[in-house]
């Protein structure tokens, strides 16, 4: 089985600061996909410099031709479905139809409340997220779209012309439990994990990849209940957040160990965060090009 390589590029640097540069390098090396993360601010990041995603990804999708787009990931923290499909509806035409988008439940990060309101519980983000996707589906492949939810409302909602992909733009439907998973069956052209958040401070490689390999089989499960195949889902593993955290990018070999592994358990995509530099993402930027330039090839792609 083949394995892409695709990276993720934080909004943090002004577009005629490097941010410019950074996504034209990306197709350059090969890359399959450029991702960046949909966040109103993260984590480390929250006190400098952060951009919005959809501008940032219609900017590189001035500047670069091949290299496929997308968010990783989108949520209803801060979203309406009504007018999320109208901004990657117009995506989807200025990049010529090479827009993934990335599509979680949301946490209780800085978006959680940025605009008011009380942290969403875990069942109430299921909830919204549960109504969510297939709304975001409805007004992404139909011309006019009315709907009454407990959550989100459309009243005659127009999407003309629709997406340049058809029926509409993928979706990788991040998910873990039980509901999530439900939702990457049925609506997801690709199913995105980062492993198990537990295991991240004090797990092993091995228990990750059991983790791994029980997320994917209810993946399976859930598409089995529909009748669907799990292999017309791409699986997607964002790395930095298993026990291995960034030593896959201290050498090239030992990056192709690593996705090699991955690879055997059924991932058809790793993401790579491009290297930031005194952050959890620091990496050597020229072995990071190495890796993006060599693994492929070792990998079988």
């Amino acid at each position: 089985m083949s394995l892409r390589l695709s990276t993720v590029i934080l909004p943090y640097r002004r577009w005629h600061e490097g941010g410019r540069s950074t996504w034209a390098r990306a197709e350059q090396l090969g890359f399959h996909t450029a991702y960046t993360y949909d966040h109103l601010s993260w984590r480390s990041f929250r006190d400098g410099p952060w951009f919005g995603a959809v501008p940032t990804l219609t900017a590189a999708a001035a500047v670069t031709e091949r290299l496929r787009l997308g968010t990783l990931v989108t949520s209803p923290n801060f979203r309406h479905p009504v007018t999320l499909a109208k901004e990657l509806i117009s995506l989807d035409d200025v990049s010529g139809g090479r827009i993934t988008l990335g599509i979680g439940a949301g946490g209780t990060g800085f978006d959680a409340t940025a605009l008011g309101q009380e942290p969403w519980t875990p069942r109430e983000r299921a909830d919204r997220f549960g109504e969510f996707v297939p709304l975001l589906d409805r007004l992404l492949t139909e011309d006019a779209v009315s709907y009454e939810g407990d959550f989100y409302s459309a009243h005659e909602a127009r999407n003309i012309p629709g997406c340049v992909q058809r029926p509409r733009l993928p979706f990788a439907v991040a998910a873990t439990g039980p509901r999530g998973l439900r939702l990457a069956a049925r609506h997801g052209q690709a199913w995105v994990t980062t492993g198990d958040p537990k295991l991240f401070e004090s797990g092993t490689p091995e228990q990750s990849e059991r983790a791994l390999r029980d997320q994917a089989d209810r993946l399976a499960d859930a598409c089995a209940a529909i009748g669907r195949e799990v292999s017309e889902l791409d699986r997607i593993l964002l790395t930095g957040f298993t026990p291995e955290r960034s030593r896959p990018l201290e050498s090239v070999d030992a990056f192709v160990e690593f996705a090699g592994r991955h690879r055997d358990l059924g991932f058809t995509e790793l993401v790579v965060h491009w290297p930031i530099a005194d952050s959890d993402f620091a990496a050597n930027e020229k072995l990071f090009e190495r890796i993006a330039m060599e693994a492929p090839a070792q990998l079988g792609e």
